[in-house]
């Protein structure tokens, strides 16, 4: 079989030479005796591994890995984490659980890695969550917020880190059964996993309410070229409310259709879908007007936080290892402080890189992370399924996110 090549982000090259193979005699020996101690224990790098699709539907997201390899890059300038180097291999699954079934094999299998971060993707994320709990691999921070990862004792390896899309729904439907009960209440979303779970917790949400609120529900598929069709129904169903659980790419189609066909619903927009560079600007910032989405991440466009020092030090982290990336798309700025968070793992570690090790610490975390709106933390536990536990309403001014509103506690 013929894998494709790696993007081209790893960190600390890697080479195979049969030199090296009284070395590697020597290094499953040591494994042997300590069957918990990882091989890189034993050498001067750690091996992460990441699928993301750099091709495919959801290529806007590729951005996440492309930031995360440059926030590695920029540690290992500084020293690496305790004097060993990151070595981030991030392949393309093209959004193809397929596809990442084939990669993360090749991470695990070939390259040895010593865990999976930020994997992006429900439906991918799913294809090989077992694999890799057979393999031990630890799965840290993936990019899904599927509710069905709250159940810890199902998934002893894996530990996420931004809020489930349950939990976020559940938000928008509180804000609704107080600002808008007599709502109706249309909805689009994927048909996967994912879009599953936010419309599962519009309904938790809304609970008893649920029925006579939400007027009409419609699915997409990821192939899908377009969702006008779903859009024009939706405004001929009557609702007023507009859900909107789409990714990037659907969500731009989504606020241009609703213009062209001068819908006016209160929209709800998904926060995986919020970026002003990614998608309300090529959508139309003037169309954009309104919308409400939630947030738990500062955004970089904010005028609020112009003199910020973590938006400062995030933008020349931007400007000086990224500066093809756009220092204004929030996604960058989420994967800053999601690699952020995993080199608070690694550093916690120590000398123990046992994958045990790994966990424990990934499982204790307390820390501020600069980038987070203030008051929110990212914060774990054995009993903690996600990071981040609050979130703030906001909505779209035609430049910016206004936040309004507490800070909201979660529901998971």
């Amino acid at each position: 079989m013929r894998y494709p090549r790696y993007q081209a982000f790893p960190v600390w090259q890697i080479s195979f030479a049969r030199t090296e193979a009284f070395s590697f005699l020597i290094l499953l020996l040591a494994l042997a005796i300590s069957p918990t101690a990882s091989a890189q224990t034993l050498s001067g790098e750690i091996k992460i591994g990441n699928t993301m699709p750099y091709s495919g539907p959801a290529s806007s997201y590729g951005t996440i890995g492309r930031a995360q390899a440059a926030y590695f890059k920029m540690l290992n300038e500084k020293g690496g984490i305790d004097n060993r180097k990151i070595n981030f291999l991030t392949l393309d699954d093209a959004y193809s659980p397929a596809k990442t079934v084939e990669q993360t094999r090749r991470l695990v299998e070939s390259n040895e890695v010593l865990l999976m971060f930020s994997a992006f993707g429900t439906a991918t994320v799913s294809a090989v969550q077992k694999y890799l709990a057979d393999q031990k691999i630890p799965q840290l921070f993936f990019v899904t917020g599927a509710s069905k990862w709250a159940a810890r004792r199902n998934f002893p390896g894996m530990i996420g880190w931004q809020p489930t899309y349950r939990a976020e729904a559940i938000v928008y439907a509180g804000y609704l059964l107080r600002t808008k009960p007599d709502a109706k209440i249309g909805v689009l979303y994927q048909n996967d996993d994912y879009g599953k779970d936010y419309l599962q917790g519009m309904r938790d949400g809304l609970g008893a309410k649920a029925d006579d609120m939400i007027v009409k529900e419609l699915t997409y598929q990821v192939s899908d070229p377009t969702i006008d069709s779903q859009i024009v129904a939706l405004k001929a169903s009557g609702a007023d409310v507009f859900f909107d659980v789409t990714t990037a790419k659907f969500a731009a189609q989504a606020i241009r259709k609703i213009d062209e066909i001068g819908w006016k619903p209160l929209h709800f927009l998904n926060s995986i879908s919020s970026s002003v560079a990614t998608v309300l600007t090529p959508a139309g910032p003037d169309k954009s007007v309104g919308i409400v989405s939630a947030a738990y991440s500062k955004d970089p466009t904010d005028p609020q936080f112009k003199d910020d020092q973590g938006v400062r030090e995030y933008r020349g982290f931007m400007h000086d290892y990224y500066p093809e990336g756009d220092p204004a798309n929030i996604i960058n700025a989420i994967a800053y402080s999601r690699a952020m968070t995993l080199a608070q793992v690694l550093k916690q570690c120590g000398h123990d890189l046992s994958r045990e090790n790994i966990m424990r610490q990934a499982d204790s975390l307390d820390v501020e992370l600069p980038m987070l709106l203030p008051g929110i933390r990212i914060q774990t536990s054995p009993e903690r399924p996600f990071a981040i536990t609050q979130m703030q309403l906001q909505r779209f001014n035609g430049s910016t996110w206004e936040r309004f509103g507490d800070l909201i506690r979660l529901q998971y």
